[in-house]
């Protein structure tokens, strides 16, 4: 019996709407935009999560009283916990509400001549401030703050502070605005970096240093950046880990004396995948709609044509062009010899852009004429969200989880559609990632490639034993690939030492590891764990409205109770901004004000003290023997793991090196054009 081995590499990239995001808008038509005095932002990356404090003021030039609008694309996974304005004397802060209520109260204050603010999500592309009776020549400060997880990726990790504009369906909201994405002062990022594992190196691509101090022997680091493009572009950030690093197994608890535990549990397998070195297919979906227009879509034909030139002869290739509907323009897989190549070079150069966007059609298409006995490897390159067609996650979900494949999806650009990529890729057991305008693109290269080209780890799950956990999430996955950690949120009661167990297949073999760990019966080091929970849940609900398990009338109450006792923001919860008299005047509870001075007296309490390793498998070693790595031990651990250089040597690029900058230089020609 032959067995599928298809890998599909899904790389949809959503390119941007160049607007600033993160920028004031008067709701009043007319009206000239608020002008930004300031911009500075606070990033604390600190073991596997991140914490961005965002600081803008923002002047009202009018000589007529404003309702201010402020629009920030949602980062992945981000758990907004806090805002407040800050008005001449006045201060207003946050609480999050049901969605109605709080829109019911900031229209009555509102309508009442007062200030007052609200957030809103709107679904996965923005969060949404309003500020309502700015008065004219008036000054205020907006000040909010997000918190989310940040996994490592083969050594690397990477934090994006997403500026630029989306990607939206809503053309017409996007061209109503009009925007001010030049601060009349300094844009700064300040990034405050604490890490338990020593740091080789850090850099920010986009970003002029102003000011450093760094101890990376102890993984600790403060860099301030100025950014010269304003708000007008992303700031990204990288630091590498050392060489040679344990895999290991890391909780990071959170607990009040006499109340459930939260739990942050990171697995980083240690494990050198074997290479993916046979003959393969490849299946080309690319995207030639309308929007691919203005030299685009020559440019993704000239990388493909690069692509396809760089196989190997005992390689095949096929072609899917699609718009409003999918075109095989191969007719099936043609042998990778200089004949068909130049045919199909022909046909490419031929290719216009015109019509819709049917994501849907293109997938459906590729995966058709599929051969069991040969690795096949689908490229998808995008520059908009699926809107022609089959547009329902259900589906979408149904499609690929008929085949046993890989999902590579990576999106470029702010305000994409997540919900519907992270569904895809759990019912395929595939990986995603993000990638910006301003990324280190050689760095993005090199951590893809190392996934797509490698074996995966197959059927992971992890149970825990001895103390009561529940509402795990990512306990259970189809594949983990090369260099990648795997983060799961949990609650558990009681306290005492439990045991971790993995459950793996490699190569064919079933693999069982376990290690003995303790769950403290009070930590309190680490309350924001609670809200990134919150946010984890609701992702998991929301997968499961998307793959037909559960209905979305169920969910919406879910969410919203969520949002309520975690005091986020979702689509069924806001936080509404007012003085202390109007909280009491409306009779909202102060439970976020309470969550957030928590907050901030452990973030205080930790600056004085050490980085803190989370470390549990170090002193009770896994068993059986940790899994085969050619990386140097460093003591006990369930997982042995490497952590490569990033390399910028020379030397010929591969295939899929070409693929990749074929599909990020259609990205950059469009920006350097617009």
């Amino acid at each position: 019996m032959n067995i599928k081995r298809t890998i599909i590499t899904m790389f949809t990239i959503v390119t941007t709407i160049l607007q600033a995001a993160g920028t004031l808008s008067p709701a009043n038509s007319g009206l000239k935009p608020a002008e930004i005095v300031s911009h500075d932002v606070v990033v604390t990356i600190n073991n596997g999560y991140a914490q961005t404090e965002v600081n803008q003021q923002f002047k009202n030039i009018n000589d007529t009283v404003m309702e201010a609008v402020y629009s920030f694309p949602v980062p992945q996974s981000a758990s907004l916990a806090d805002c407040q304005v800050q008005i001449g004397e006045q201060t207003m802060n946050g609480e999050v509400v049901a969605k109605d209520k709080a829109k019911q109260v900031y229209e009555e204050e509102k309508n009442a001549g007062n200030n007052a603010g609200v957030a809103d999500k709107n679904g996965y592309q923005d969060f949404s401030f309003k500020i309502a009776n700015l008065g004219p020549q008036d000054t205020a400060r907006i000040t909010f703050t997000y918190y989310q997880p940040l996994p490592v990726d083969t050594g690397v990790c990477r934090y994006q502070y997403p500026l630029e504009e989306g990607n939206t369906d809503d053309v017409g909201a996007m061209s109503f605005w009009e925007r001010n994405d030049k601060p009349t002062g300094k844009t700064t990022v300040r990034v405050i970096l604490r890490s338990a594992w020593p740091v080789t190196a850090y850099r920010a691509p986009q970003g002029a240093v102003a000011s450093e101090q760094a101890d990376l022997a102890n993984g600790t680091a403060d860099i301030t950046y100025e950014l010269a493009e304003g708000l007008s572009k992303d700031f990204v950030f990288y630091y590498s880990l050392a060489d040679n690093l344990p895999g290991r197994l890391e909780v990071i608890p959170f607990k009040r004396n006499g109340e459930d535990g939260t739990f942050m549990m990171v697995l980083t397998p240690g494990i050198d995948l074997k290479p993916v070195t046979n003959g393969a297919d490849y299946v080309f979906v690319l995207d030639n709609s309308g929007s691919m227009c203005g030299g685009k879509i020559q440019t993704l034909a000239k990388g493909v044509t690069q692509t396809i030139q760089k196989m190997n002869p005992n390689d095949r290739f096929r072609i899917v062009m699609f718009n409003s509907r999918a075109e095989d323009i191969t007719r099936g897989y043609l042998p990778a010899t200089p004949e068909n190549i130049q045919k199909a070079v022909e046909k490419l150069g031929n290719v216009n852009a015109c019509g819709g966007t049917n994501l849907y059609d293109g997938l459906k298409t590729a995966l058709s004429k599929l051969d069991d006995d040969r690795v096949t490897s689908m490229v998808i390159v995008t520059d908009g969200v699926t809107n022609t067609g089959e547009v329902n996650p259900q589906a979408f979900a149904k499609l690929m989880s008929r085949n046993d494949i890989r999902v590579f999806g990576f999106l470029m650009g702010n305000s994409c559609n997540w919900p519907l990529m992270r569904t895809i890729c759990d019912v395929s057991g595939g990986f995603y990632d993000a990638v910006s305008n301003d990324d280190d693109i050689i760095g993005k290269i090199m951590l893809a490639k190392s996934k797509i080209t490698s074996e995966a780890i197959h059927d992971v799950k992890v149970s825990i034993d001895g103390v009561k956990t529940y509402d795990v999430t990512k306990n259970c996955v189809k594949k983990l690939y090369r260099g990648q950690q795997l983060v799961m949120f949990g609650r558990y009661q009681g306290h005492g030492e439990a045991t971790v167990t993995m459950k793996t297949r490699l190569s064919g073999e079933d693999k069982t590891y376990t290690c003995k760990m303790a769950f403290p019966e009070q930590d309190e080091d680490n309350p924001e764990l609670e809200r990134m929970f919150a946010v984890a849940q609701i992702e998991m609900h929301e997968d499961m409205v998307n793959q037909g398990l559960e209905n979305q009338s169920e969910n919406t109450d879910i969410v919203r109770n969520i949002g309520l006792k975690y005091q986020i923001v979702t689509d069924e919860t806001s936080l509404v901004m007012l003085t202390d008299e109007q909280h009491a005047k409306h009779g909202i509870d102060r439970n976020n004000q309470k969550r957030v001075q928590e907050e901030r007296r452990a973030q205080a309490q930790r600056k004085t003290q050490p980085v803190k390793n989370y470390r549990v498998d170090a002193q009770r070693p896994a068993s059986p023997a940790p899994m085969n790595s050619p990386a140097p031990r460093h003591g006990n651990g369930m997982f042995q793991y490497h952590a490569p250089h990033i390399s910028h040597g020379g030397g010929a690029m591969d295939v899929w090196t070409v693929i990749i900058v074929a599909a990020m230089g259609a990205v950059a020609a469009r920006y350097r054009k617009e």
